[in-house]
């Protein structure tokens, strides 16, 4: 079982945008520039990136995805803080 984690990731306030950046990243644009632009986090002046972290760290919903979700696939996730596009890198 992994113990820790890194993702990238995008927070927005409506599912609507979320689905959208979905769809563009589908499309072959690069999350970093569309963290850059449209993320609400801190985070998203570097691209999204939230750097290593471990299981707990972060809220149920999003750490859920970030330890069980598939690798490098962007998925839809909603907590308290909004809606995330969130792209997990690898676990260890």
């Amino acid at each position: 079982m992994a113990r820790t984690a890194s993702a990238l990731h995008i927070l927005v306030k409506h599912k609507e945008q979320a689905e959208d950046i979905i769809a563009k990243l589908k499309k072959g644009a690069k999350f970093d520039v569309l963290a850059k632009k449209h993320s609400t986090c801190p985070s998203g002046k570097k691209g999204g990136s939230l750097g290593e972290f471990e299981k707990g760290d972060m809220v149920p919903p999003f750490d859920k995805i970030c330890f069980s979700g598939e690798l490098f696939t962007p998925h839809l996730v909603k907590t308290k803080f909004g809606w995330h596009v969130v792209k997990v890198l690898y676990r260890t």
